[in-house]
């Protein structure tokens, strides 16, 4: 599993770093001569309603999504750490005050979370970084706050605290790298649905704004021209779906690797 969802995430990264490469036209340049061409020899995923070529697109549509996907999930990260571990190693009154956030975040749906977010900003490329961190840390943060809790009570961080580690000492030393494979398999998990997220507030226009190419707001272009011509809605949407799928196999094997309940 973990071959396979890696090789299909290992594609479109290549996509993305190489895309002036592998793209075979400009993904901006507007011909209006070969507008909503069908997918032929020239154009093999054809072309958009002035002309795009929809392939040079898709490429550098990968771009914007897999960055977009990887920064808020770095961001969900660190911001769930912090809030996970000071909620799970302080306990008490700290605890309550972190879980009450986090279950307050968790209780709104995420998407609708997201647009309420991307709204009150405004679109943009940054907006999407903003909204989707916000929607993602909370998740991160009860898992991680799970985790310490157990790992805390483990007898070598009583030895440490025993020798007089200090807190922080005992939370770098041992606190986080005993977090480090839930993180790896969440985060892996997480980028796939970022970029899902990406693609949804790209379609409703509140992410990266014209003529940048992203997969969702190709989606949003081509539902116009749904009947006359499906592939300016069908392919970019495929490419949303194989990438997602491609860092879920990859999560969920990594899961199986790195999970000692599993292994056992």
């Amino acid at each position: 599993m973990i071959l396979f969802g890696g090789s299909i995430v290992m594609i479109f990264i290549l996509m993305a770093i190489f895309c002036p490469l592998l793209a075979p036209y400009d993904p901006y340049q507007i011909n209006l001569y070969d507008r909503l061409q069908p997918p032929c020899r020239e154009h093999l995923c054809g072309t958009d309603n002035i002309g795009r070529d929809i392939l040079s697109r898709i490429i550098y549509g990968a771009r914007v999504s897999l960055i977009v996907g990887v920064v808020a999930t770095f961001i969900s990260i660190a911001l769930g750490l912090f809030f996970g571990i000071l909620a799970g190693y302080f306990g008490g009154f700290v605890d309550k005050i972190m879980l009450c956030l986090i279950d307050i975040m968790l209780a709104f749906p995420g998407l609708l979370l997201a647009i309420g977010v991307a709204v009150a900003i405004g679109p943009g490329l940054m907006t999407l970084f903003f909204a989707l961190s916000v929607v993602g840390w909370a998740g991160f943060a009860r898992i991680i706050r799970g985790v310490v809790i157990a790992t805390k009570e483990q007898a070598f961080v009583e030895s440490a605290r025993a020798i007089g580690v200090t807190d922080i000492g005992i939370i770098i030393k041992h606190i986080l790298p005993n977090c480090l494979s839930m993180v790896i398999v969440m985060a892996t998990l997480k980028v796939g649905s970022f970029i899902l997220g990406e693609a949804s507030l790209s379609f409703l226009g509140l992410g990266a704004q014209p003529p940048t190419p992203t997969w969702g707001s190709m989606v949003s272009a081509g539902s116009t021209f749904l009947h006359s011509a499906p592939w300016l809605s069908i392919i970019p949407g495929v490419a949303i779906a194989v990438v997602v799928i491609g860092f879920n196999i990859l999560g969920d094997g990594l899961r199986d690797v790195l999970d000692p309940r599993l292994q056992d």
